[in-house]
């Protein structure tokens, strides 16, 4: 028989069925994605879509949008319009919260990465019995929400607080060290609300590791040093930059903690939005905010997974 032939030949039963149940397979799974998709469409598109349409419109003066077309939202991040002369002059205002934020953003994850990297190696050299306990340990802060948690930080650091009294008990202090409402206890407030949040992916990362590696450099003669910085820590890079992710895009955003222990005078970018939508009454220059905020985030993090998925590859 020629090839001409067998090209020709109509498929067997066995071809088709196995044809028809992959697609049968493939529908089932569009199918069973579908309440999925529907989910993300209209509490994350969707909601999406409404911020990006408001900020392109006019504020209406007592909440709410005029339907008309304006970019002043995104002119009025960066500028504002004098009332005689109707000229643009430069106001920093915004940007200069926007840096505050990520100064909090970033001295939060360098902290909890230091806090947290020693934390989670301890867990994950436990015996196997033992680091589900560390790990109910270092989950306890989450049976209760955040507001509660950032309550109990400010009755501990205010003036008549657990701290100052125990100071003030012990003869080290004459009067009470003010730190709420200041910068110390916004810091302060967030890594502890978000320093869980970068043990477990450094935890889940170490437990995996092979310390047989480690014994391995330890018999080439390696250092302390030599082995952390050259065996440990590439190895934990995935965990790294999972925890610095989940620490830092949230800590970005903060809202709760910085409304709280920073009382409304030292404002980050969450507040700030928020004061567009109640207060300021200016749901556009908020939409513009918020996006503005997404789109430094998202540019943020497609330079830094370049510049060190080769690295984690390679580790």
């Amino acid at each position: 028989m020629t090839t001409a032939a067998l090209s020709s030949a109509p498929p067997s039963k066995a071809a088709l069925f196995e044809a028809k149940a992959v697609k049968s397979s493939a529908r089932r799974n569009r199918l069973l994605s579908l309440p999925a998709l529907i989910i993300i469409g209209i509490f994350g598109v969707l909601p999406l879509i409404i911020i990006c349409v408001y900020s392109f419109l006019v504020a209406a003066p007592y909440g709410g949008v005029q339907w008309q077309f304006s970019t002043d939202a995104y002119l009025n991040f960066l500028f504002q319009r004098d009332i005689f002369d109707d000229t643009l002059q430069f106001t920093p205002d915004f940007l200069i919260i926007y840096l505050r934020s990520f100064l909090f953003a970033v001295v939060t994850t360098v902290i909890c990465l230091l806090l947290g990297f020693p934390t989670a190696y301890f867990m994950a050299t436990r015996p196997p019995a033992q680091r589900n306990w560390w790990v109910l340990l270092i989950t306890i802060p989450f049976w209760s929400n955040l507001l509660v948690r950032t309550l109990a930080i400010m009755f501990i650091i205010r003036d008549e607080g657990l701290i100052n009294n125990a100071l003030i008990g012990l003869g080290v202090i004459d009067k009470p060290i003010t730190m709420l409402y200041t910068n110390f206890a916004i810091q302060l407030g967030l890594l502890y609300a978000f320093l869980p949040f970068m043990v477990l992916p450094l935890y889940s990362s170490l437990e995996k590791l092979d310390f047989r590696l480690i014994e391995a450099a330890y018999d080439l003669y390696a250092t302390r040093r030599q082995v952390l910085w050259r065996v440990i820590i590439p190895l934990s890079k995935p965990g790294i930059i999972a925890g610095c992710l989940l620490v830092f895009i949230p800590a970005l955003g903060a809202y709760v903690t910085p409304l709280i222990l920073g009382g409304g005078i030292h404002l980050m970018i969450g507040d700030l939005i928020a004061q567009q939508f109640g207060s300021g009454r200016n749901w556009p220059l908020g939409c513009a905010q918020a996006l503005i905020l997404m789109a430094a985030v998202l540019v943020a993090l497609y330079f830094y997974v370049r510049n060190t998925s080769g690295k984690v590859q390679h580790g």
